[in-house]
């Protein structure tokens, strides 16, 4: 123990548990398990651990709810990444992390970490990073402060992963005032790999090595996970040591070093991990855990770039680029021989035992010794009181938003120039989505498509959620989430495989905002079995509150499809003047949670718009089939701004008009209906496509012209607006914005 380290007495005496993070009677359970007070060293060791970044004490009961397996998958939750089968001995890994209370801390170093920490938990499975993608939320930008970070956010992402030399394809921006203390910033990491590459973060074996690669270990992000499990104050702005500081080029060598390691040493590689949260106590400790055995790790061999180091300090540090290994004994000079070639140290640093004790040395003395499952595995679970929001039955019971005495162009001007719906040009030109060169569907379509080297196929990928519908009704929203994400894949000519998810949430230890948890799985878990993709990876960000104010419900998801033939790719943009234009699903009169709502009443209320899981999944298989079949020129999902804002979108890139003529009141073009598809068709094809629907949905409503007006008509009224006029609106709402 080092001598300014607080003593047995003095932790129980001043509570000094309690800053770390635990609470009375969790302190009296460590006291049972161990049959003695911890020291402070095995303190440290449990409050972090024991935090809902890694244990999931609150979460676990919800997450038990998610459909997790299915004949594609091939890994599901409890390693680095999930991964899915896409055939010829090929699957595909990927998972979304979340970086949120750093991020409005040091949003450059925040969001680049973020990357670099997901980017690991997929190396670690064994699988080549093919492309990043990324979901972030932010306040209104009125605020000079909310400008600040989406710039500085903007950048670390780009940093980090335009260094790093992995495209940056995808994502999503949203902008609502309760995000303005709490941004949030998801990142999403997909991968390639061979079957037979697949790794286990485990540790087995008596008396093999456990071998440290990469970084030294420094101060930096100590508690980070413990920052991320307790809600925020605006003092808590100041805990810049809980922000790691990232080295995307250091990220590069070890990504190469260990890929090798998996690739041409797998006789003598054990098991692999990522030190993320919580650093080194949670990958050794996980890794033993998992394997049923035990651990003793010597501290004083641990590489340290800065002096004096305590173990409390070395453990709990989240200093970035590190990695920790177990390999057959006898095979450490190979190791070390490989990680030297690329500048990296791979250090041994303890070995594998049969006590199933985690077992901590420093200066020849114990100083943490303590059951490795009690760490990894015997974390409290909290079933939460759970209280429906006096708002959900006021909502549900208000009568329906209807616009009235509509200015159409008007509106359909000041909707393209609100930041949700605006062009994200000026974000995403920032980062590198084509270094590798196999990104096909760059960003700016429903979903990004990158191509599998070696094969004709592809993988589309995307993050949605809209989580206004969410704060209306969480577990319709939650459906909602799962089902846009879907459509973008498949108006992308990919079938949905599985999604990842990122739940972020308020505290969950108010009622109002568990049962938001608990009815956002719900709907997740239900649109997952309609849409037969399981959940097989994931992330939970609780505590995403400021001063007593929380943000939205937000479950993000990521989700990933397979393109069987790269000739199915299919994009949102018109290709040629006379195709037919045709809108796949009802429209209703559905503006609660709109854009169109926000925009008029500055706030969004009622119920959300319904959903059919039946009839979203025979939309979606319809549109998919006739893709498939080469009948479909152009697929755009409609989702905010309605009917309006896609086929704007559809037609903005290649500047082309539309003469369409709708079957609802011109209004309803603002309308946020589910299920629906705007399809472009050769008028050659239009008998077939129309074959694979059953026509009471599908509704041919124009056709692309090539003098870029876009003309609306109802039996009513008609609007006419320039092609141009609109996207110029479109692309100078956001730079103008964030100046």
């Amino acid at each position: 123990m080092l001598a300014n380290e607080p003593t047995v007495d003095q932790i129980v005496e001043q509570k000094i548990y309690q800053e770390m993070g635990l609470t009375d009677s969790e302190f009296d359970l460590i006291v049972s398990i161990l049959g003695r007070k911890p020291n402070y060293t095995e303190t440290g060791l449990f409050s972090v651990m024991w935090s809902e970044h890694c244990s999931y004490k609150n979460s676990k009961p919800i997450l038990k709810k998610f459909p997790t397996e299915g004949k594609q998958v091939l890994q599901g939750p409890g390693e680095g990444a999930g991964i899915v089968d896409i055939g010829e001995g090929l699957g595909v890994a990927f998972k979304v992390e979340s970086h949120n209370h750093p991020s409005y801390v040091e949003p450059y170093q925040g969001a680049a970490t973020g990357v670099g920490g997901i980017i690991r938990d997929v190396f670690s499975m064994g699988a080549r990073p093919i492309a990043m993608l990324n979901s972030l939320r932010f306040g209104e930008l009125d605020n000079p402060h909310t400008k600040y970070l989406v710039n500085e956010v903007v950048k670390g992402i780009a940093g980090y992963g335009n260094s790093i030399g992995i495209p940056t394809v995808g994502g999503e921006v949203q902008f609502d005032a309760c995000y303005a203390k709490n941004p949030l910033v998801n990142a999403m990491c997909v991968g390639v790999i061979k079957k037979e590459d697949i790794q286990k973060g485990q540790a087995v074996g008596v008396g093999n090595p456990v071998m440290y690669v990469g970084a030294k270990t420094g101060r930096d992000g100590i508690h980070g996970a413990t920052f991320a499990s307790v809600e925020f104050s605006e003092e808590g702005e100041q805990e810049r040591s809980a922000v790691q500081v990232g080295d995307p080029f250091m990220e590069k060598l070890l990504l190469e070093a260990c890929l090798e390691v998996i690739h041409e040493h797998a006789d003598i590689l054990i098991g692999i991990q990522d030190m993320g949260a919580a650093g080194l106590v949670s990958s050794s400790s996980e890794m033993a855990s998992k394997a049923g055995s035990g651990l003793r790790l010597v501290m004083d061999d641990v590489p340290q770039r800065e002096t004096n180091m305590s173990a409390y300090e070395m453990l709990l540090s989240e200093s970035q680029e590190r990695m920790l290994l177990c390999v057959k004994k006898g095979h450490e000079a190979e190791i070390e021989a490989l990680f030297e070639r690329y500048g990296l140290h791979a250090v041994t640093i303890g070995e594998v035992t049969d006590d199933k004790m985690y077992t901590i040395v420093q200066n020849g003395e114990i100083v943490a010794n303590v059951p490795v499952d009690a760490l990894a595995e015997d974390a409290p679970v909290y079933h939460k009181p759970s209280k429906e929001p006096k708002r959900y039955e006021a909502f549900q019971n208000e009568a329906a938003f209807r616009p009235d005495d509509l200015n159409i162009k008007e509106v359909w001007e000041k909707l393209l120039s609100q930041p949700t719906i605006s062009s994200k040009r000026h974000i995403y030109e920032q980062y590198d989505y084509q270094v590798r060169t196999s990104t096909v569907v760059v960003p700016g379509s429903d979903a990004a498509v990158v191509r599998v080297r070696g094969t004709n196929k592809a993988i589309a990928m995307t993050t949605d959620c809209n989580s206004r519908y969410l704060y209306l009704d969480p577990e319709l929203g939650g459906a909602i989430a799962v089902s846009e994400a879907a459509r973008n894949i498949v108006a992308s000519g990919a079938k949905p495989l599985a999604i990842t998810d990122g739940l972020n949430f308020g505290n969950p230890e108010k009622p109002e905002i568990f049962w938001e948890i608990e009815k956002a799985a719900d709907g997740i878990s239900e649109a997952c079995r309609a849409l037969q993709t399981p959940v097989i990876s994931g992330n939970v960000s609780l505590y995403n509150e400021t001063d007593g104010t929380g943000i939205y419900p937000t479950p993000v998801i990521g989700m990933v499809g397979l393109v069987e033939n790269i000739e199915d790719i299919t994009t949102q943009d018109f290709k040629m003047s006379g195709d037919a234009i045709y809108l796949v699903g009802d429209t209703f009169a559905e503006f609660n949670g709109s854009e169109l709502q926000k925009l008029l009443q500055g706030k969004i209320s009622g119920r959300a718009p319904k959903l059919d899981l039946e009839i979203e999944r025979a939309n979606q298989a319809s549109v998919l089939r006739a893709i498939q079949a080469g009948l479909v020129q152009s697929a755009h999902d409609i989702s905010e701004g309605g009917f309006a804002v896609a086929l704007f979108e559809s037609a903005a890139k290649g500047k082309y008009g539309a003469h369409v003529t709708v079957p609802f009141d011109l209004p309803m073009i603002f309308s946020e209906s589910q299920s629906r598809f705007i399809v472009s068709v050769k008028q050659t094809d239009k008998a077939q496509f129309e074959a694979f629907f059953g026509l009471e949905n599908l509704h041919e409503v124009g056709m692309v012209t090539e003098d870029a007006e876009l003309i609306i008509s109802s039996e009513k009224e008609k609007v006419v607006v320039s092609t141009e006029r609109l996207s110029e609106i479109w692309e100078g709402a956001l730079p103008c914005l964030l100046k």
